[in-house]
């Protein structure tokens, strides 16, 4: 790739919820040489279906050709890719972080700011939970490398479509 920020697309799709077809689906991308940079994987309301999200880094003229490729696996049901100014993105980090004594009422601070929770407090690290937009989560793990982050998971993007606003009643003014 080149120095320019990556373009990242979203998919949803839905498959039938059977054993190895995360397997195929993940195969797919792997097989044309694409790295999944986010994957979430759930049942849906209708547990005969799951729903991934997944979030790859291609080129649009590639990305057609995938779309095609993923309607060809037996089990998959639906595709949908997610506009990111047309929908909500969420991810949840979980994160143990060096906090001395010292510096613990910064990292409450921090965590305070960023409407974060503290889950659990050692003797010398805090465990922290923040969800939000993946921005977000991003600036927040910047802001805590400097503490020293001794371990972290991020979930991965979770993302539904916005919905659609209805316009609002005007008040006519009465003269």
């Amino acid at each position: 790739m080149s120095n320019d920020k990556s373009i990242l697309h979203t998919f949803v799709v839905y498959v039938e919820n059977k054993p190895g077809v995360l397997a195929r689906v993940s195969g797919l991308f792997a097989r044309r040489g694409y790295n999944i940079f986010s994957l979430a994987v759930a049942p849906t309301e209708d547990e005969r279906f799951s729903r991934l999200t997944i979030v790859v880094d291609v080129d649009s003229a590639p990305l057609e050709q995938m779309v095609k490729q993923l309607f060809k696996l037996i089990h998959v049901v639906k595709i949908t890719e997610l506009d990111p100014r047309e929908s909500v993105e969420r991810e949840l980090l979980l994160v143990t972080v060096s906090a001395a004594l010292d510096i613990r009422g910064q990292m409450i601070d921090l965590v305070q700011v960023f409407g974060g929770r503290i889950l659990a407090v050692g003797q010398d690290s805090l465990i922290i939970s923040i969800e939000g937009a993946p921005e977000k989560v991003d600036d927040f793990e910047e802001l805590l490398r400097p503490y020293g982050i001794v371990e972290l998971q991020r979930t991965g993007r979770v993302a539904l479509a916005r919905l659609e606003r209805t316009p609002r009643a005007r008040i006519a003014k009465v003269s």
